[in-house]
């Protein structure tokens, strides 16, 4: 049984409304529809998929599983790179770029309020073509 996509990643985020602004905001996803479960929280949509689940750090609810503190960074692809750049600038989000020519691929690497490194993986011509400012 091979998998087919990732499906959700799930943040104990510490300030869950500003952690939901910075996926919605800076990286252009939307709330949508959240069972009523007993506790706080979102689930973030890119497209028709809820991939980023939010709940409060401080839940008394929710039980933290150990070893689930090991994730390096999570991945998009994304498209527009230069409104990208634009609107995390707005946002005053630090960026790290890395190009990987082999790939064609030019990466673009945030942190979101709770510290998780965010990779978004620009493709074509005009992301190889992509200089940022320095």
């Amino acid at each position: 049984m091979p998998l087919e996509a990732m499906e959700h990643f799930n943040i104990r985020a510490a300030d869950l409304e500003a952690t939901k602004n910075f996926y919605c905001d800076v990286l252009g996803m939307k709330v949508g529809e959240r069972p009523a479960f007993k506790f706080p929280g979102y689930w973030i949509y890119l497209g028709e998929t809820a991939c980023v689940h939010l709940i409060a750090a401080d839940n008394a609810d929710v039980k933290k599983e150990a070893g689930s503190g090991a994730i390096d960074h999570v991945a998009f692809a994304g498209t527009d790179i230069r409104g990208f750049v634009a609107n995390a600038k707005a946002y005053n989000v630090s960026m790290k770029h890395n190009k990987v020519s082999d790939f064609g691929i030019h990466q673009i690497f945030v942190h979101d309020p709770d510290g998780i490194k965010v990779e978004l993986n620009f493709r074509g011509e005009d992301a190889q073509n992509y200089h940022p400012e320095n």
